[in-house]
């Protein structure tokens, strides 16, 4: 980690302190403070990197930093991916695709020792891990940080001691590992309420709990609307050759422009499929045959497919470093 960190940034903790989307109303609006948020952290932090998940807003943040590191100057950061091996096929083959497609550094955080136990053991999801074989580091996790006093937990994301393992002392290892000192991420505030508090850039410099470090998070204006609204007359016709430059709102995978497919484009084959979050394939379903984009936004939850999402569990894991 830096010498003197966090003494050498110059940012604003309170930046965005109680706004919510309605503050930003138009997408150039929400569009300008994510360019402006993104030039202050490629700018300021000297070891960042981007939280990639193959989702919709970890990409359009890589878009806002790609657009931004080109302009001025600016090398793109390493992307993490986490690796929490409860994935869907087709979000690796995202990742994959598009890391190669946009010279990307991609950094694969996955907590080893949990997953040579499940290799070992032949395990399936759900199936039960037993605390006291795994190593010293993760049963300091298990016992100290979550107070967890069973013997076993299942393998399973959508839990307490799952997630933390998979996830977040995943994501934390990482860190320290590659001396990283601010986290690009693309949280929102309309996403859960355990976030609705967050600011654009926002310490996390508790050595006990995490390497220290600050997420700096340029999406928080963003509805899952306007992501859309985004991908379609922005992050697209920028990226993509041939695609109409005053954007088109596909509906379908059938249905894109001059002879594009579903591969020539940067959104996951998932969203096309009518999944509006991505989980894992264990837990989360689609919510309609209908893409992500087209469907009820106003009157459905964005992650109703997920099994998880009770805001005390989240409270709890993000205050351990999740997302």
């Amino acid at each position: 980690m830096p010498e003197g960190f966090p003494d050498y940034l110059d940012v604003d903790y309170t930046d965005g302190e109680g706004e919510t989307p309605d503050d930003y109303p138009s997408i150039q609006d929400k569009i300008e403070k994510a360019i402006e948020v993104t030039k202050d952290g490629l700018e300021q932090y000297e070891n960042p990197v981007v939280m990639w998940t193959g989702g919709k807003d970890s990409t359009l943040c890589l878009y806002f930093i790609k657009e931004v590191a080109e302009k001025h100057g600016y090398e793109v950061p390493p992307a993490v991916f986490i690796d929490h091996y409860q994935h869907f096929d087709e979000i690796h083959d995202f990742v994959d695709k598009w890391a190669d497609e946009w010279d990307l550094e991609v950094i694969y955080a996955r907590n080893e020792d949990v997953g040579q136990y499940v290799d070992e053991h032949d395990l399936e999801p759900g199936d039960d891990i037993e605390v006291d074989a795994l190593s010293e580091h993760n049963q300091h996790h298990i016992r100290n940080l979550l107070e967890y006093e069973e013997d076993t937990f299942p393998f399973l994301l959508d839990t307490y001691v799952g997630n933390h393992l998979l996830k977040t002392v995943a994501l934390n290892d990482a860190l320290e590992e590659y001396d990283v000192d601010g986290v690009i991420s693309g949280v929102r505030w309309d996403e859960q309420e355990a976030r609705a508090d967050e600011t654009f850039f926002s310490p996390r410099h508790d050595p006990d709990i995490y390497p220290p470090h600050d997420r700096i998070q340029p999406i928080l204006q963003f509805d899952e609307a306007s992501v859309w609204d985004a991908f379609w007359n922005f992050v697209v016709p920028d990226t993509v050759e041939g695609y109409p430059d005053d954007g088109y709102v596909p509906q379908s995978a059938d249905d894109l422009p001059n002879g594009l497919t579903q591969d020539d484009i940067p959104v996951s084959p998932k969203y096309f499929a009518g999944f509006r979050s991505l989980g894992s394939e264990v837990s989360t379903d689609k919510t309609t045959e209908e893409p992500a984009w087209l469907q009820d936004m106003e009157n459905t939850t964005e992650r109703a497919g997920r099994a998880q999402d009770k805001e005390d569990l989240m409270e709890r894991l993000r205050d351990l470093g999740y997302m």
